[in-house]
């Protein structure tokens, strides 16, 4: 079997309920929450676009609408702001819109978990290698994640993951991966456990949301029996993988934030803020000042 075959598509899983954002997420998708002026999932497309990947599958489910009208033309809203002499801002909107065609959207009628949401992507994908992007990991650097990957994947096909060091004390709290051979962009799997006691865990690279998987997964998943949370996890299927394809890691040179949680998606605001040239200087200034603030009332109380 070939296992160098160009990644044309890309899956992004975008069923979930949110809950940790109640109860912002009972009328929006959490994918839709803002990092400074654009959705949590656009990061996502961006990245898998400037990779080089050509089309864009989305798991969705039922109140998840919001996400195709953001990916879809707004003429009334083109017009008004045309009219308002808004130049710049039609010229962002069309510039963000996808080209036709090149997105496609599919249903996880039921929260069986990520694996689950993989595997409902499967006609959709069909017989060939694709990238997966968990929207709520969003990162950034020199190079964006999934370029990464896919430099490490030109180099040695197979299936490829990103990862990145935590404290070795974390190593609880995700999944990690157990390190080969050394390659140019990265270095070959040799195991993977989730979230292993740092007594015993085999490194602190931890897999941070982005993956280029084989389309064999889709049988494997097809039977993979319920693991943690009683949900079919995506990590069991892929160590029945490993065994018969490799696995190699590449390590992420940026910083990536979960913005599944409150803690990374107020984290990420404040980065990506800074990023910016139009809020760098005032934010310099009165973030110290909100600090500040903050702890004096704290003593207060």
């Amino acid at each position: 079997m070939e296992q160098n075959r160009p990644v044309r598509k890309a899956v992004i899983p975008v069923a979930g309920n949110g809950t940790r954002f109640l109860p912002a997420t009972k009328a929006m998708p959490k994918e839709m929450l803002t990092i400074v002026d654009r959705p949590v999932v656009q990061y996502a497309v961006d990245e898998a676009m400037q990779a080089g990947i050509e089309h864009i599958i989305f798991v969705t489910s039922r109140n998840k609408t919001a996400i195709e009208d953001y990916f879809d033309s707004a003429p009334e809203l083109i017009a008004t702001l045309t009219r308002s002499g808004k130049t710049t801002q039609v010229t962002q909107l069309e510039k963000m819109l996808p080209v036709a065609g090149t997105v496609s959207y599919t249903r996880q009628q039921v929260p069986l978990g990520l694996g689950h949401a993989v595997w409902c992507a499967r006609e959709l994908v069909g017989n060939e290698p694709f990238a997966l992007l968990l929207p709520d990991m969003v990162s950034y650097g020199r190079q964006g994640c999934m370029a990464g990957l896919m430099e490490l994947y030109e180099e040695v096909g197979g299936n490829v993951i990103a990862v990145e060091e935590c404290a070795p004390e974390e190593t609880s709290s995700y999944g990690i991966v157990a390190m080969g051979t050394s390659v140019q962009h990265g270095f070959e799997v040799t195991g993977m456990v989730e979230k292993p006691d740092p007594s015993v865990a085999p490194s602190n690279y931890y897999i941070n949301g982005r993956y280029i998987l084989q389309p064999e997964i889709f049988e494997l998943l097809a039977g993979q029996e319920r693991g943690a949370g009683n949900e079919i996890q995506l990590t069991d299927s892929m160590q029945r993988l490993a065994t018969t394809q490799s696995f190699y890691a590449h390590p992420y040179q940026g910083r990536t934030f979960d913005c599944g949680s409150k803690r990374g998606f107020i984290e990420a605001n404040v980065a990506f803020s800074m990023l910016r040239a139009d809020m760098r200087d005032q934010l310099s200034v009165s973030l110290p000042e909100i600090l500040s603030s903050h702890e004096t009332r704290v003593q207060a109380a």
